[in-house]
């Protein structure tokens, strides 16, 4: 298995994301839509989920597929990104089809940015228009670091943000994430230079540090977000993608099996102050999966969620107004 082109969630044909921030909101939206209405599912294992319409992905409900789905900061204010993906989406023609109507079904999930240090007295919620920009901003390229729905996200120590990764696993097939690390939870070892992920880092795409060489890691450091903010402000969330033509319960098992990735790069995880939630989708464009095949895509949704969560924090970048450190400040690199 190796990354694809671009190590990134478009590296699965048809697939675009759009992203839309607001540096002194400190918060941002991001849409991951397909050129065709996607088979997609969920998994949620943290213990403090913010959701839109999840239930219809799974298996035992009647929607065959959905047109977009969203990740937004702005905790339950952010769901109201989804809206205006909803609006933007019918001006473009999209939707499922009820008789001259189209209604395009549009899941979301929200991660807690609300104490990060941006401006937050808003009178009408800035989430819509974020929405509906992000659409506009559809593309094959995506902002690594402070960007789209991780623009103010925050993890145990240091910031958090937006992460992607790929890999290709042969016969035609890739599998991708593209995931927010904000957790309560820290994504490296003691002295915050060590990724936990770094077993699975590929090319040097979180520094190339390698693992921490100390045993006995089971106590993590302080969490200076938990001392600046509350137990509550966390969560990530992203999604997993593939073109093997899944199911919706096959969808649902690689979401599942995709958590693992979130509990190898990040100590603790899934927490009852977490939202840790993953939405699978897949185009549908390659070979049917059967048992052996989807056992390899679950296997590399996990790799790709480690991997864009550690590239998620590695690509931070300060801002005005922060109130905690990025990874490269920490370690003094560029």
């Amino acid at each position: 298995m190796q990354p694809g082109p671009r190590n990134s969630l478009t590296d699965i044909p048809g697939l675009q994301v759009g992203q839309a921030e607001d540096r002194a909101l400190k918060s941002g939206v991001t849409v991951v839509m397909g050129a065709a209405p996607m088979v997609a599912s969920v998994a949620v294992m943290g213990g403090a989920p913010g959701t839109r319409e999840t239930d219809l992905l799974e298996p035992d409900k009647s929607a065959p597929a959905v047109d977009a789905l969203v990740l937004s900061g702005g905790s339950a204010f952010g769901l109201d990104a989804a809206s205006g993906v909803v609006a933007r989406l019918r001006e473009m023609g999209r939707g499922f089809e009820v008789g001259p109507v189209r209604v395009p079904i549009v899941p979301a999930a929200i991660i807690f940015d609300l104490l990060n240090g941006g401006d937050k007295g808003w009178t009408d919620s800035p989430y819509p228009a974020l929405g509906r920009a992000a659409v506009d901003a559809l593309g094959e390229d995506i902002r690594l670091g402070s960007h789209g729905a991780g623009t103010g996200a925050l993890t145990a120590r240091m910031k958090g943000g937006t992460g992607t990764a790929s890999l290709e696993i042969g016969e035609g097939v890739t599998v991708a994430a593209l995931m927010i690390a904000n957790p309560i939870g820290s994504p490296c070892t003691r002295g915050d230079r060590h990724f936990w992920a770094a077993p699975f880092e590929l090319g040097g795409e979180f520094g190339g540090f390698g693992p921490d060489p100390a045993s006995g890691l089971v106590d993590p450091e302080e969490s200076l977000k938990y001392g600046a903010l509350s137990r509550h402000a966390n969560t990530t969330i992203g999604l997993v993608a593939t073109n093997a033509q899944l199911t919706k319960a096959q969808a649902k098992r690689m979401a599942t099996a995709a958590h693992d990735g979130i509990a190898r790069a990040i100590v603790p995880s899934h927490s009852p102050a977490d939202g840790d939630l993953i939405f699978a989708a897949t185009t549908c464009d390659g070979p049917v999966a059967d048992d052996t095949r989807l056992g390899t895509i679950c296997n590399a949704a996990a790799h790709c969620v480690a991997r864009s969560i550690a590239r998620a924090v590695y690509e931070a970048r300060p801002a005005a107004g922060d109130i905690l450190p990025c990874w490269s400040d920490l370690n003094g690199v560029p």
